[in-house]
C-alpha cells in the first residue's frame, strides 16, 4: 500500500511539473455576459431617390450580450459567437438645401426617430493578450419598431407619434463591427463600433413618384452606427486549467500510477523467478 501511494505521488509530481513546463498563455472556451451603453448616428438609404441628410444623433443605445468563446477544430482559439437583446434608435434628419432654400420631407416630417428592439446573433472573432484583446463581429439581427416620433412644421396630422398603415414594424438585417477590450479577470471592459444595415424598408414599397414613375418601386432602408462601452463578467475561467481539465488530469495521474505499479510488480515477479 505504501509503495502504491509513493508511485502515485511520484507520478503526480512528474505530471504537474511537465504540465507547467509546457503551459503557455492559452484561452479557454469561456463565457461572458455583458451590459453595454452607447450612442447612435442614423440615416436612411432611399432607393432610387436622393435626399439630402445629416446624421441623426441619439444618446441612448443599451444592450445585454452573451458571448461564448470556442476553438475551431478544437485548436484555433480565435472564434466564438455572440447573441443578445438591444434597445436603440433609427431614423433620419433632412438638411436644408442652401441653394434652393428647401428641405425634403417624409409624411411632412423633416426628422423622424424610431425606437427599435433587436435580437442579434453574430459570429465573433478575437485575438487575446493577457490584459488586452481585439474583437470583430458579423451576423444578422431581427427586431421590432416600437414607436416613432416625427418632427417638422408640416407633419401629416395624426402621424406625429404613431405609425401609418403603410409603415413596416418588423425589422431585420445585417450587423457587424470591431472593438477592443481591457481584461482584468473576471471583469472585462469592451469598446465597440457597430454598423447596422436594415433589409426591411420602413414603409411598404410603392411605385416611385419621381421622374421614373411607374417603373421603379421605392424603398427606405435604415443605416446606423453605434458606439458602445460595456462591462462584461467572465462566467467561466478565461485561462488556466478548468475544473474539467483538473478532473481529466487526476484520471490520467491515477491511470499512469496504476500502469507504473503494474510494471513494477511485473518486473519484481520476473526477478523472483
Amino acid at each position: 500500500m505504501i509503495r502504491k501511494a509513493a508511485v502515485i505521488l511520484a507520478s503526480l509530481i512528474c505530471t504537474v511539473l511537465s504540465t507547467r513546463a509546457q503551459e503557455s498563455f492559452t484561452i479557454n472556451d469561456y463565457d461572458l455576459i455583458g451590459v453595454n451603453y452607447g450612442v447612435s448616428f442614423s440615416e436612411m438609404n432611399f432607393a432610387n431617390e436622393v435626399k439630402k441628410q445629416e446624421r441623426l444623433f441619439n444618446p441612448t443605445y443599451v444592450s445585454l450580450t452573451y458571448t461564448h468563446y470556442l476553438k475551431l477544430f478544437d485548436f484555433l482559439p480565435y472564434f466564438g459567437y455572440q447573441m443578445g437583446l438591444a434597445y436603440g434608435h433609427e431614423g433620419y434628419r433632412f438638411k436644408v438645401d442652401k441653394e434652393k432654400g428647401t428641405v425634403d420631407t417624409e409624411e411632412g416630417a423633416t426628422q423622424a426617430t424610431i425606437e427599435v428592439v433587436e435580437f442579434p446573433f453574430l459570429a465573433h472573432l478575437h485575438y487575446d493578450a493577457p490584459y488586452f484583446k481585439v474583437m470583430a463581429n458579423a451576423g444578422l439581427y431581427a427586431g421590432y419598431r416600437l414607436a416613432i416620433t416625427r418632427e417638422g412644421p408640416n407633419v401629416t396630422q395624426g402621424l406625429e407619434n404613431s405609425f401609418s398603415s403603410t409603415d413596416r414594424r418588423f425589422d431585420y438585417g445585417l450587423q457587424g463591427g470591431a472593438g477592443f477590450g481591457l481584461v482584468f479577470s473576471p471583469v472585462e471592459f469592451h469598446v465597440n463600433a457597430l454598423v447596422r444595415y436594415s433589409w426591411s424598408s420602413i414603409c411598404e414599397p410603392d411605385t416611385f413618384s419621381g421622374s421614373y414613375k411607374g417603373y421603379f418601386y421605392r424603398y427606405v432602408y435604415p443605416f446606423d452606427i453605434n458606439i458602445t462601452a460595456g462591462i462584461h463578467i467572465q462566467l467561466t475561467k478565461r485561462t488556466g486549467r478548468t475544473s474539467k481539465d483538473l478532473r481529466r488530469q487526476a484520471r490520467e495521474i491515477v491511470i499512469k500510477g496504476w500502469e507504473l505499479e503494474n510494471e513494477i510488480s511485473g518486473n519484481t515477479e520476473s526477478q523472483d523467478r
